[in-house]
């Protein structure tokens, strides 16, 4: 036995008493640190991760406005959570926030200069239809032009709604993981090199501190008690942080040393890559438009050509023999041709029989980064070509299967042209070409009446073409121009040809050369760049000689004789010898009487897009005529007959939320269809966005719910498995509550946590004490829970809970029960 010692004041000794430990007293952090630190947090990740866009966006600037946006989405939703306002609500006051800056910025139309309207929206659509377009044909990175700004800015504001509202309302930052990974995902796919390590790093960092300040508001404080296990060491807390950080050092390291899947930076200090890597510079697109606007930036030296003497001749890339209907022309559908080595030797180009001279022409790429080689002239051969260069004699281009640098190279050419005479006299049989350089479709009526009066009096297919060639002159009405006259006609070729017949290269080159296939003539359309200018015995192509032009096919001892229909005052034009002695089109001004270029990198201008044909993008004349009168259509209206029903729908929510239980999620979906017709009414990409987010939000509720209709019919059934069934929903109502039960815990410990965490009443008590004793019995004993009283017990218990520990917004839209691990 265990002695007891006397008491000093000579009193018997008592009963002794068990060691109770001194309980720590904990000083509560500041009330302001657990209500800005996780918005703080997430902020500085969304902005760290839309870093990875400058591999797809040029220059820096675009951060100002991503910088923003996140300052006001997470100060509103600051604002709106400290008087207690519904999750919902928040994350749409968010969007309508980011709707306002959106049309203050970018539009001119708004109410009040914020506010959107009819013509604001209008406006904004056009914008962003001018900014999938810069996309689509532009090269990354692409400039930042405000049509690339406002959509950088609605993307990275929908990412800083999500964002927010995963790690702060529904404090969830792991979750917001893939959210900022899908971030990433967009500019690696688009850009044509590996986004810079730095971006990376920044990201990652980002998303630790996020994890690292919800981790230490969640483990070492819960309700103002110390969390068991860390002690006082807040290097316990800061271990997951290094355990990212160990991670990402290990992932760089590897992916830069071990394997070829690296960044363009690598780590500092580290080699660079090959010759392929380097960043910026420029290339042309295979796509000429009928429609659209030139914008081609700052003018940037592409090439220095050394070789040519006085002769001016045009630099071809590729062509195009593909005619796409109210578009345009574009490569064929498909992967890229075979194509011969093109550091071998290399089969005869069509209408060269090797007899003529060779040119040695030496290109040096300056700012040239793409998978076209361009060549002067019927190409003989190449030197100093890397592998990988490949020539197709089809199509007289060189390709590689990547973007890349090239590095200087000398072209071995015939630069003789066909004789008029010799022309004249071509009678070419296109059965020994292919039947793509011939085949047309889904040309106006009006065009094909058009083309065949201008033709009617010429007799030789060379006759012809100079007729179509010459037909695009001031004489005629035809005007050099970098944008395209508005839209009048819903055929976009018909338009410009009858209309309208103002526009830059592309214009004149594709309708010149569906003209030629509509009288059965083989032709397709050149992308590559006039002449340049001199620069001492060189000649330097800069990015304003973009141009396209049209190739004829003159037969197998011809070969393709070029057509460039596009009249220029600048002086960089090339009128061959054959189309001379008088017959050239006259070479009116430009519209502002600069020396402007022809096109193919090409660039929308900002503030809005092309004039384009109904059905282009997905709409009906009927909704453009709408838009220009700046009546919403049926689309505005339907979305305001929404926004009225939700309205009615929440009103009669909150008077009878008692007598109806399917009036809330009523209300819920009519407000959503509102928000994704408002949306659509902005532009379809992001009613498409807004739904997946709104999806993405609503889908662990519907789980949970899903769950929840599951067990309780088990339970009602009164089958095998009802005691567990239920068992695991009140441990799953516990954890929605924010009070989640240790697995481990017995079952009637957990019961005792139960009725004293949520307050039980008597009449849940006495429930729960049910419950509890057939779920033993089932656990224990050989009863399966068929016991009649049981449903109507674990229904109390439930009833209990909701009266006495009614459930938050956060735990119905994010109940924690969806993502704790299940037994």
């Amino acid at each position: 036995m265990t002695a007891t010692l006397p008491r000093p004041d000579g009193a018997p000794p008592g009963p002794p008493q068990p060691h109770v430990p001194t309980k720590r007293h904990v000083q509560p952090p500041p009330a302001w640190r657990s209500s800005i630190l996780a918005p703080i947090a997430a902020g500085i990740a969304t902005l760290c991760a839309s870093t990875s866009l400058t591999g797809v966006v040029a220059g820096a600037g675009y951060l100002g406005y991503v910088t923003v946006t996140v300052v006001l989405v997470g100060c509103t939703g600051l604002a709106l959570r400290s008087v207690r306002t519904p999750i919902p609500l928040v994350g749409l006051a968010q969007l309508a926030v980011l709707l306002l800056l959106v049309t203050g910025v970018f539009t001119g139309s708004g109410i009040l200069a914020i506010i959107p309207g009819p013509a604001a929206f209008t406006e904004l659509d056009g914008v962003l239809t001018a900014a999938f377009d810069q996309i689509r044909t532009g090269l990354p990175p692409v400039d930042p032009t405000p049509p690339i700004l406002c959509l950088v800015t609605i993307a990275m504001g929908m990412v800083a709604v999500l964002v927010d509202t995963l790690a702060v309302a529904a404090s969830a930052p792991a979750a917001t993981g893939l959210v900022l990974l899908c971030v990433y995902a967009v500019p690696a796919s688009l850009s044509d090199t590996m986004l810079p390590w730095w971006t990376f790093v920044l990201g990652a960092a980002a998303f630790a501190g996020l994890l690292a300040v919800d981790g230490n508001h969640r483990h070492r404080r819960w309700r103002n008690r110390d969390a068991p296990g860390l002690g006082g060491s807040p290097a316990a807390a800061s271990v997951p942080v290094a355990v990212v950080a160990i991670a990402l050092v290990c992932g760089l390291i590897t992916g830069s040393v071990v394997t070829v899947v690296g960044t363009v930076g690598r780590l500092p200090g580290s080699a660079n890559g090959g010759s392929g890597s380097g960043s910026g510079g420029l290339g042309v697109n295979p796509f000429t438009s009928l429609r659209g606007m030139l914008d081609q930036g700052s003018t940037v030296d592409l090439f220095r050509v050394q070789g040519l003497g006085n002769d001016k001749r045009l630099l071809r890339a590729f062509t195009l023999d593909t005619y796409r209907p109210n578009q345009g022309w574009s490569l064929p559908d498909g992967p890229m041709p075979a194509g011969y080595p093109a550091n071998r030797t290399l089969p005869a180009a069509p209408g060269d029989d090797g007899a003529g001279d060779s040119r040695r022409i030496q290109i040096n790429p300056l700012n040239w980064v793409d998978v076209w080689l361009p060549v002067y002239g019927q190409l003989r051969g190449l030197e100093n070509v890397n592998p990988g260069w490949f020539y197709d004699p089809a199509s007289g281009a060189v390709f590689s299967e990547r973007k890349q640098h090239a590095q200087p190279y000398t072209e071995l050419a015939s630069l003789a042209e066909p004789s008029k005479q010799q022309l004249e006299g071509a009678q070419p049989d296109t059965r020994d070409i292919a039947p793509a350089y011939t085949r047309v479709a889904g040309v106006d009526p009006r065009v094909v009446a058009l083309t065949k009066q201008i033709t009617a009096s010429a007799p030789t297919m060379f006759d012809k073409a100079t007729a179509i060639w010459r037909y695009f002159t001031a004489e005629n009405g035809f005007t050099y121009d970098t944008q395209t006259a508005p839209a009048t006609d819903s055929d976009a070729l018909a338009d410009f040809l009858l209309n309208g017949k103002r526009g830059f290269c592309e214009q004149f080159a594709s309708s010149m050369a569906v003209m030629l296939r509509v009288l059965g003539i083989p032709s397709r359309v050149a992308v590559g760049f006039t002449t340049g200018y001199a620069d001492g015995d060189s000649r330097v192509i800069t990015s304003q000689d973009a141009h396209a032009w049209v190739e004829v096919y003159f037969g197998s001892r011809l070969g393709w004789v070029s057509f460039d229909p596009t009249p220029r005052s600048d002086g960089r034009g090339y009128v061959p010898s054959y189309l001379q002695s008088g017959s050239s089109p006259s070479n009116p001004s430009s519209a502002n009487g600069e020396q402007v270029p022809s096109v193919s990198t090409t660039q929308l201008a900002p503030g809005g897009g092309p004039s384009t044909a109904p059905g282009q993008n997905g709409g009906t004349g009927n909704q453009q005529a709408a838009a220009s009168s700046g009546v919403p259509g049926w689309t505005g209206w339907i979305a305001l007959a929404v926004v009225l029903v939700a309205i009615a729908l929440t009103l009669t929510a909150f008077a009878l939320r008692r007598l109806a239980s399917w009036l809330p999620l009523a209300a819920a979906g009519a407000w959503l269809l509102a928000v994704v017709l408002s949306a659509w009414l902005v532009h379809w990409s992001l009613a498409v966005i807004v739904l997946v987010l709104a999806l993405a939000v609503v889908a662990p509720a519907v789980l949970r719910e899903i769950t929840r209709r599951r067990r309780w019919s088990t339970i009602a059934a009164r089958e095998p498995g009802a005691a567990n069934a239920a068992w695991a929903e009140l441990l799953d109502e516990c954890a929605d509550r924010g009070v989640p039960i240790p697995a481990t815990d017995t079952v009637r410990v957990a019961a005792q946590k139960v009725a004293h965490e949520h307050h039980l009443d008597q009449a849940g008590q006495d429930h729960l004490r049910t419950v509890v004793g057939v779920v033993e019995r089932s656990w224990y004993g050989a009863e399966t829970g068929d016991d009649p009283r049981f449903a109507p017990a674990f229904d109390g218990v439930r009833e209990s809970l909701r009266r006495n520990a009614p459930m938050s917004w956060r735990g119905r839209l994010f109940p924690r029960s969806i993502f704790r691990r299940r037994r």
